[in-house]
């Protein structure tokens, strides 16, 4: 009886082992693998699972996948608030204050840090680099050297300098997809692609056109500027904001490489304006969006009715679709993520530098 007892503990032990350690190989992190990225920029980031930050670099081409080693849950409830990052980040980098450039931010949903992309330094001399800040405000700098990433790159990236910069303009995770807008070097440049994460090979992606009410055209070169995975029906849609600003729902079952897909325009939010960032949020029963904007301010909209709206097809005055109203008291907002269920993390531009803070999600 003892020995039938042992050998039942070891087969459990076995299992038990066997089944850790398929869990580690099933975990996303084990396709990482530690070294020293050889990036040339960093551009758009977002969060995947277990702290994976992907980071594009649009001058490669190229997307990163990198293992923050930030998976502990916070119990605390401080939020940021920093004064004078800019100069603060600049002296941590050894640079001047005017030789930094914000590219974008993104809130690790596990431990509420954030992290920041930048470019140190000017044009073609510039260089990557990641800064983290705590719940408390401390800066740090996030060392792209000997960690553990993974990357994939895009097949059809525009050649052109001047239009590299778009060759990735924003992305998202949802359901094991990694979703990147931007812009190719085929004649439908403004492109969607799905990749699956872990990283397979990352292909040439569905090409995107849609209707600007305020032109009064079809249009398939303007890059989408910043979007959002929302779910409709039971269906996940990309929300996309382009320049001008329409506003434009893409089913991402439709995403297909090599596919030409026409979006539906379900808001026109204002021309002369480019925007920035938005997020998505729910309050009081309701779901809302809030679009950061480089001349029309921080808007609110309501997605009431989003599975109804009539498609913009024609051409329409400054303003049609879904209703927005634009957040008074909030000025300057160019980069934001959700905080928390009650609160949005701003980057804030003001006369004398970048200050960071967080805002009730109105």
């Amino acid at each position: 009886m003892l020995r039938m007892n042992r050998l039942a503990l070891t087969a459990l032990a076995a299992a038990l082992v066997f089944a850790v350690g398929s869990r580690a190989a099933d975990s996303p992190l084990a396709s990482l693998k530690k070294g020293t990225p050889e990036m040339k920029s960093a551009g758009a980031i977002t969060f995947g699972p277990e702290g994976v930050l992907f980071v594009a670099d649009p001058q490669a081409a190229a997307v990163y996948a990198i293992d923050t080693e930030d998976r502990t849950a916070s119990k605390s409830n401080d939020r940021p608030k920093v004064e004078n990052l800019d100069e603060k980040i600049a002296s941590l980098l050894g640079v001047e204050p005017k030789n930094l450039l914000f590219n974008d931010l993104a809130v690790n949903p596990i431990s509420g840090n954030t992290y920041l992309s930048m470019s140190r330094g000017k044009g073609m001399d510039a260089k990557p680099a990641i800064v983290k800040v705590d719940r408390m405000g401390k800066v740090s700098d996030f060392a792209l050297k000997d960690v553990k990433f993974s990357m994939t790159k895009l097949p059809n990236a525009p050649e052109d300098n001047a239009k590299r910069k778009d060759a990735i303009t924003c992305m998202a995770f949802a359901k094991d997809k990694l979703y990147i807008a931007g812009l190719s070097n085929e004649e439908f440049a403004s492109k969607l692609r799905a990749v699956p994460f872990p990283f397979a090979d990352a292909d040439k992606g569905t090409s995107i056109e849609m209707y600007h009410g305020s032109h009064g055209a079809v249009e398939t070169k303007s890059p989408i500027r910043t979007f959002i995975p929302f779910d409709i029906g039971g269906e996940t849609n990309l929300l996309a904001a382009y320049t001008c600003t329409p506003l434009v729902r893409v089913p991402v079952s439709q995403l297909k490489p090599g596919e030409k897909v026409k979006g539906t325009t379900i808001a026109e939010l204002g021309n002369m304006n480019v925007p920035l960032d938005m997020v998505v949020y729910t309050k009081e029963g309701k779901q809302y969006i809030l679009i950061a904007n480089n001349k029309r301010g921080l808007m609110k909209v309501s997605t009431e009715g989003i599975d109804k709206v009539e498609p913009i097809n024609s051409r329409v005055p400054d303003k049609a679709g879904l209703k927005y109203e634009t957040i008074k008291g909030v000025e300057g907002v160019v980069q934001l993520d959700a905080f928390d269920k009650e609160h949005a993390l701003v980057l804030i531009k003001t006369a004398s530098g970048y200050n960071l803070d967080t805002i009730d999600l109105p």
